[in-house]
């Protein structure tokens, strides 16, 4: 496959796109990126490519968009099938695993950002909250090796993207996710073990200093 038969319209420190890069290295499917600034001005590929969000990531199949991460790592799933598919083959697990993703997307990206936009008393309330959701997740795991089951699956790499941002988390929130959730822990080193994840996620510090000037645009320092 070309290079020029997909493009994602990206951003390095958007656990978004995170996902969508580590399906496609799961396929050994070749792509383009195109980074966008999302902070200076969204490029007209972008704002054209998906008018309702304005919101990356997109990939660009010949030129039609598909839209939503999760939606995408499906998308990607389908159109390149291999001897292991990252969803499970039947209706079941298929929407056992669609109910984690979503449940991933909502709870764990908003609690972390409760960690990093607070302070004093409501900071303590957000890492509680934050904690609770990984240990639900722990939960959801029993004594299986990942999230999707007994290998490496969709809900996985809906999750670990999510991971990106675990360092600013502890340091703002002032824990650590391996002491507090120690299977979570390991899921995430036997995640990191995956060339597909650690190719693709990106140098915890440099994310870190990503939240401290976000932090700085919200008049949190």
């Amino acid at each position: 496959m070309s290079k020029d038969d997909l493009r994602l319209l990206d951003f390095w420190a958007s656990p978004f796109c995170m996902r969508v890069k580590i399906a496609l290295a799961e396929k050994g499917v070749a792509y383009e990126s195109q980074e966008e600034d999302l902070f200076g001005g969204k490029s007209d590929v972008l704002l054209k490519s998906n008018p309702i969000y304005e919101k990356v990531p997109v990939l660009l199949d010949n030129g039609k968009p598909v839209v939503e991460s999760n939606n995408i790592v499906y998308y990607i799933d389908e159109k390149y099938p291999s001897p292991n598919p990252l969803l499970p083959s039947c209706a079941y697990g298929r929407s056992r695993a669609r109910f984690w993703a979503d449940f991933i997307d909502k709870k764990i990206f908003e609690a972390g950002m409760g960690i990093w936009k607070s302070k004093g008393e409501e900071l303590e309330v957000a890492k509680k909250d934050f904690i609770e959701i990984l240990k639900r997740l722990e939960g959801a795991m029993g004594d299986k090796d990942y999230l999707g089951g007994d290998n490496f699956g969709y809900v996985d790499v809906v999750a670990i993207a999510m991971t990106s941002w675990f360092h600013a988390y502890e340091v703002f929130g002032d824990f650590k996710v391996e002491q507090e959730c120690p299977k979570f822990g390991c899921w995430m080193k036997r995640c990191l073990k995956r060339e597909s994840v650690s190719s693709v996620l990106p140098d915890p510090e440099k994310v870190y200093q990503c939240v401290v000037m976000l932090r700085k645009m919200h008049g949190i320092e």
